[in-house]
């Protein structure tokens, strides 16, 4: 056997949790990975799992190996992938972190399209806009939306998105607008998060400008946010591609609409150390076009 075919091996059996599962996810017998466990481990000249009767933990040098085993095995399978099949659609494993509610709410058709081109491609999508760790979480590309770039990762730019405020007809028809930005602090206003005590950012004069106040609204879900402010219950701060079509609908209105919020800048990201496959360059590409709109 080869030095790939071993550590896919073991990358097997540490996924598996155990010899007997990963013989089975292998179609070979238990012994047979047992003794290429040993020779991998004599290999190395250490314990790479602890297997004792009642104990099967992977050490340190084995977490160690896994992790940078996975990226070779995975490397190895993209090559397969790629040259064995060129000639022919594109299949395979790819696994992608995108920030929740710009996910749901302005990429699903491109998504859609994607998997509908795309049909051998195993795709799995996670919605999250927590900072995943896209290399030790084995994920292939990032959708990120931050003011600044992240250490670590390779950015591709799909476009910026801007904040602003808004509120419904109904709202400022019983409570009226405020009408600078010291005013804000004394209307309900809705918040993305769950701070006791939450701040704005503006842009005046090419300086930033805080506007600090108690929600009378947190919540974690941008939609959630958007219909509470419908119902008349406050205002909102959220970006362009949530409230484009309630706009259009007239269900809100622009709120203090001369005051400039910092943009935020929407990219693919993906570590630097990994190589771009097929299947990841087919979809950056798709996002890219995709999201056109909303490059200046």
């Amino acid at each position: 056997m080869g030095q790939i075919e071993d550590l896919r091996m073991f990358v097997t059996v540490v996924d598996s949790g155990g010899i007997a599962r990963a013989a089975d996810v292998l179609g070979i017998a238990k012994s047979a990975v047992s003794r290429r466990l040993s020779q991998l481990e004599d290999r190395y000249g250490m314990r790479l799992i602890d297997r004792q009767p009642r104990t099967w933990e992977v050490t340190t040098a084995g977490q160690e190996l896994y992790q940078r085993a996975s990226l070779m095995v995975a490397d190895a399978e993209d090559l397969d992938a790629d040259f064995m099949h060129a000639a022919h659609s594109l299949r395979g494993p790819l696994r992608v972190s995108v920030a929740r509610e710009f996910g749901l709410s302005f990429l699903k058709p491109t998504l859609f399209a994607f998997l509908k081109a795309h049909p051998q491609i195993d795709m799995t999508l996670d919605f999250d806009d927590r900072m995943a760790d896209l290399e030790n979480e084995n994920y292939d590309l990032g959708v990120r939306i931050a003011s600044d770039d992240l250490d670590g990762l390779v950015h591709l730019p799909l476009g910026v998105t801007r904040h602003g405020l808004f509120a419904s007809p109904g709202y400022a028809a019983e409570h009226g607008l405020p009408e600078t930005l010291s005013d804000l602090p004394k209307h309900a206003l809705l918040h993305y998060g769950s701070a006791r005590r939450a701040r704005w950012e503006f842009l005046r004069e090419g300086k930033t400008q805080a506007v600090t106040f108690q929600p009378a609204l947190n919540s974690n879900n941008g939609p959630f946010l958007l219909d509470a402010a419908a119902q008349g219950l406050g205002i909102i701060k959220l970006p362009d591609f949530m409230v484009a079509e309630a706009r259009r609908a007239g269900v809100v209105i622009p709120v203090l609409a001369q005051s400039e919020m910092p943009d935020f800048r929407i990219q693919v990201v993906y570590p630097a150390g990994r190589r771009i496959n097929k299947r990841m360059r087919a979809l950056i590409d798709a996002l890219q076009a995709g999201c056109r709109v909303l490059v200046t």
